[in-house]
């Protein structure tokens, strides 16, 4: 009865979504990517340098506040 999708309307994928080839954003290699949200080929994402980047943040965001 209280179903927590009732009320959703369905969505479809934006239309670049798709898979494609497309380059890679680190070494403009092409590669196979799933969708438009895979820009690093798996080549530079098995490299060391990749695996230990430091991670952007606490994802907090916004600006520091000074007091």
């Amino acid at each position: 009865m209280n179903d927590p999708d009732a009320g959703l309307v369905p969505t479809t994928p934006a239309r670049g979504d798709v898979p494609a080839e497309r380059r890679c954003l680190r070494c403009s290699a092409a590669f196979w990517s799933e969708g438009f949200g895979e820009r690093i080929c798996r080549r530079c994402k098995a490299q060391a340098s990749w695996k230990s980047a430091i991670p952007a943040g606490d994802g907090g965001g916004g600006r520091r506040s000074f007091r």
